[in-house]
């Protein structure tokens, strides 16, 4: 047998031990390219000595695992007659063909500068975010167009997770509407973001608590936006904050004493008095109203065991219905209060008392903070357990 006859159709083996040998001619390539079994036209695909009309057909196979295999091979390579194969796979539907393309060049210094603007300017989070964090060949110029012109969401969210973006750039990611953006350009340490752009931020924050903790902890904090930042933030946030080491010494004597105002606020109800859920709902309402519906007097109605205090504060810090939190506790899901209790602008704190006394979960089995820190839930997840338990009521 040579290397230009094809072991028979059942010989599945020898077929993909052709498919992959370097001497394999051009006329026994291009027919096993065509195999029906995947096996070999994955080898086919994979052979780094096939010439450039096998790699333009295999690239049109119908099977996109087929199709990705040969772009990321090629990528990976780029020799000087790969770039119109993969110009031809860069217009694939799949998106795990041009994912695979983006995952091989993301790095790399000497990929052509057209292949990276356009997987950058791809609209699937999984094509766009490796090339947009981490291709050395963008400039803040090419950062700031995708931020003004994102193609999509995840566009401007892999920009701002990007080591040491700009203030250009980040002025522009904090003029968009991009919540989740915002939030990773705060998490994102090397970020350079200008005082009175962390203070615009800080001035629309309240509503935001993704926000808090990756504001508070920012590298630089100026003694204003830390006392910005006390007037809602949580109790921890707030001792956090007085902790800074970048603060004189009058801010954070300031910082504390409002910790401790807030610590020491009284419980609103006194201790003989049992509310229904109407009566708490508007104690709870008139606390938010005049701004001393806090986490702390959460807890201490937690401490009290005072349930329907409790529901109460966190239905209306969460701007949910009484019956949504009281929903939670009657599924037991854990998962559900920790979610309404992010809502409400608290913290893990409160959601471990809140799931002990509404839901009455076992402490074995509550939900505890995430190892690095904060929620243990994402929050897409979060969200998702809001809007299902405010779906159950209708």
């Amino acid at each position: 047998m040579t290397l230009q006859t094809l072991p028979a159709p059942g010989d599945e083996k020898s077929r993909v031990r052709m498919a992959a040998a370097s001497d394999t001619g051009l006329t026994a390539l291009l027919r096993l390219a065509a195999d029906p079994l995947v096996t070999v036209r994955a080898a086919v695909a994979m052979n780094s000595a096939a010439p450039t009309e096998v790699n333009q057909k295999i690239a049109g196979d119908s099977d996109p695992l087929i199709r990705s295999l040969i772009a990321h091979r090629l990528a990976s390579l780029l020799p000087p007659d790969a770039m119109g194969t993969l110009t031809i796979l860069m217009r694939d539907e799949a998106m795990r063909v041009r994912a695979a393309i983006a995952g091989a060049v993301k790095d790399m210094a000497m990929a052509p500068r057209a292949l990276i603007l356009q997987l950058a300017s791809d609209s699937a989070a999984q094509v766009c975010d490796p090339v947009i964090r981490l291709s050395p060949l963008l400039t803040a110029e090419d950062l700031l167009a995708l931020v003004c012109s994102p193609p999509a969401p995840a566009t401007t969210i892999a920009v701002a997770r990007r080591k040491r973006i700009g203030e250009a750039v980040t002025d522009a990611i904090a003029s968009s509407d991009n919540v989740a953006a915002i939030t990773a350009m705060l998490e994102n340490p090397s970020a350079a973001i200008r005082e009175a752009t962390l203070d615009n931020l800080i001035a629309r924050a309240a509503p935001h608590t993704a926000w808090h903790a990756p504001l508070v902890r920012r590298p630089t904090l100026s003694a204003a936006a830390a006392e910005a930042l006390s007037e809602f933030v949580a109790e921890q946030l707030i001792a956090d904050l007085a902790n800074r080491a970048d603060l004189d010494g009058a801010t954070a004597a300031e910082l504390r004493l409002r910790l401790r105002r807030r610590l020491d606020a009284p419980y609103p109800t006194p201790l003989n008095v049992d509310m229904d859920s109407e009566a708490a709902m508007g104690l709870a309402n008139k606390l938010f109203a005049n701004g001393t519906l806090t986490e702390s007097l959460a807890l201490k109605a937690a401490e009290r065991g005072d349930a329907i205090a409790l529901t109460a504060m966190l239905a209306v810090a969460a701007d949910v219905m009484f019956s949504v939190i009281d929903r939670a506790a009657t599924l037991r899901s854990a998962k559900g209060i920790v979610s309404l209790v992010w809502k409400a602008g608290f913290t893990m704190t409160a959601a471990i008392a809140a799931q002990g006394l509404l839901a009455g979960i076992k402490p074995a089995e509550v939900l505890v903070e995430a190892p690095r820190g904060g929620f243990p839930l994402a929050e897409d997840e979060m969200r998702w357990q809001i809007e299902f338990l405010g779906r159950m009521g209708r």
